[in-house]
């Protein structure tokens, strides 16, 4: 990938989080002069504390910055959280306030990527693989909030180079345990005989958080701007199949029960994105294999 100038300043909100730190680092080493946006007491040099639904705030953080570039990812990303008004608060208007505060400035980024989700095409039915032609179908708050965000941005994308990406599941090294693979590897990290999960009979792209990187990089250095494009990779991993290969990672057989509290309502079976828009736009993924990046999250390998 071409190294950017050190002059370019690259702003990435929600930096303290797990994409965040992971997106830092990859961006530090191709040369990008980084700054994030976090709601928690900074501790790290460049990192601002700010609150996104303040829309004055945002405005005086974003004039002194002035960002060349910028990842919006700060939000709240866990599908399951059930404070509504939270979730639209963060997901909606910060991301308003922020493409008010990024259009008010007379030198204007070179790119602004907006993170969505591919959970907001919801069930699309007989529909195998997910793209970026088909309706949206949000079935809970967290895909309705981000669908919001989408239709709220287009109002900006004659102000501002925008791209939104729909990320599909991806997992690495810091991931919170309450996620889908971090809680699945901890059990065996600790050596656990038995696991409760929900429904076993799913099929998702789990994918590894240092493709999704190498993605945004990618997206960020194109000339595509006003679209919306699929993060994803097109790679389908059974549950049951991420269960066999951490079998043989930990050297035991788990013991697997569904617990039906963990058993979502109106869960989606498949869901898979289509990487061909991705790919006209940035060129053929080269991934890293799902067993590998288990192995590494098991071993704490970064």
């Amino acid at each position: 990938m071409q190294l950017a100038s050190p002059s370019n300043r690259l702003l990435i909100t929600g930096i303290t989080g797990f994409t965040g730190k992971h997106l830092s680092h990859h961006f530090k080493e191709l040369g990008y002069e980084i700054y994030g946006l976090t709601a928690s007491i900074p501790t790290q040099e460049n990192h601002i504390q700010c609150d996104l639904c303040d829309h004055q705030a945002v405005m005086r953080v974003i004039q002194e910055i002035q960002p060349d570039y910028v990842l919006h990812l700060a939000g709240i990303a866990f599908v399951a959280e059930n404070n509504a008004t939270m979730i639209y608060n963060v997901n909606v208007t910060g991301a308003c306030n922020l493409l008010d505060a990024l259009s008010a400035l007379v030198h204007k980024p070179k790119k602004v990527i907006l993170a969505s989700s591919g959970i907001i095409y919801g069930d699309q039915g007989n529909h195998e693989v997910l793209d970026e032609s088909m309706c949206p179908h949000p079935i809970n708050h967290y895909g309705c909030s981000k669908l919001a965000m989408e239709q709220m941005a287009l109002m900006y994308k004659a102000k501002l180079p925008i791209i939104v990406v729909r990320p599909f599941n991806y997992t690495g090294i810091g991931q919170d345990s309450h996620f889908l693979i971090p809680k699945i590897v901890t059990h065996y990290q600790q050596q656990k005989s038995h696991i409760e999960l929900g429904n076993l009979h799913v099929e998702r792209e789990f994918n590894d958080i240092r493709d999704i990187c190498t993605m945004y990089g990618s997206l960020l250095l194109s000339n595509a701007m006003g679209e919306t494009v699929n993060l994803c990779t097109g790679r389908g991993i059974a549950l049951l199949d991420v269960i066999e290969m951490m079998n043989e990672i930990a050297g035991y057989e788990i013991d697997v029960g569904v617990n039906p509290a963990f058993v979502r309502p109106n869960e989606i079976k498949r869901l898979v994105g289509s990487s061909t828009k991705l790919e006209e736009i940035i060129g053929k993924l080269s991934l890293h294999p799902f067993h590998e990046t288990l192995k590494n999250i098991y071993n704490g390998v970064k």
